[in-house]
Order: structure tokens, then C-alpha cells, then sequence
């Protein structure tokens, strides 16, 4: 079971209870209970993380840090004549977050 957050500053930030009622915290939250997500709550984690100035795995939120590593997959994306990486729940969430015409999405495992 994965913690629901850590703090990633130094300085004083609320409690984590402040934040249960984001939809960060419920997302994490339902995963710990082993709740399955639906599509647009896939789409939105992986919109999220991608988004992310701070972490590539995770979602920061009032100087806590959500970690969605453990259900996240990486893929090298070709798109444009470039190739980019990319972290994801799943590929059509990875389509759903990247604009113009996909040449070739490659899963890489660990």
C-alpha cells in the first residue's frame, strides 16, 4: 500500500487531512483501497503528471508530493520526427493527453 503523500519543502505547509478533499488525495486514496479507476480519471492522473513541474512521477500539491509511480508506465513516444518519454497509466491515456499525429508509442519495461 502506497503512502498517500510526502512533504517535499522545508517550510510549514497545512496538515495532509487539509487536502482530502482534492482530487488527488480521493484518487490516491481509492488506489490504496484497490479500487479500480474509469477512463476519465486515467486520463486525468496522466494529464497531471505529465503537466508536473516538479516531478515526473507524481503530482505536487500544497508542498505534498502524490506518488502515482507504482501504477505509472513509461513509453518513448515518436511524434514529429522526435522521440520523447513519457509516463502513463495506459497508452489511450497517453493519446488523450498528446496533440497531433503519433508515429509510434513504445511501452519500455523495467
Amino acid at each position: 500500500m502506497a503512502q498517500i503523500a510526502t512533504k517535499f519543502v522545508k517550510w510549514d505547509v497545512p496538515e495532509l487531512t487539509t487536502l482530502q478533499d482534492s482530487r488527488v488525495y480521493k484518487l490516491r486514496e481509492r488506489l490504496n483501497n484497490g479500487d479500480k479507476l474509469n477512463r476519465e480519471e486515467k486520463n486525468w492522473i496522466t494529464r497531471n503528471v505529465r503537466e508536473s513541474i516538479y516531478f515526473r512521477r507524481g503530482i505536487a500539491l500544497c508542498g505534498y508530493l502524490f506518488d502515482f509511480s507504482d501504477i505509472l508506465k513509461r513509453y518513448f513516444v515518436k511524434q514529429h520526427g522526435q522521440i520523447c518519454e513519457y509516463y502513463a497509466i495506459d497508452k489511450t491515456a497517453l493519446r488523450s493527453v498528446l496533440y497531433g499525429r503519433i508515429e509510434v508509442i513504445v511501452e519500455v519495461s523495467n
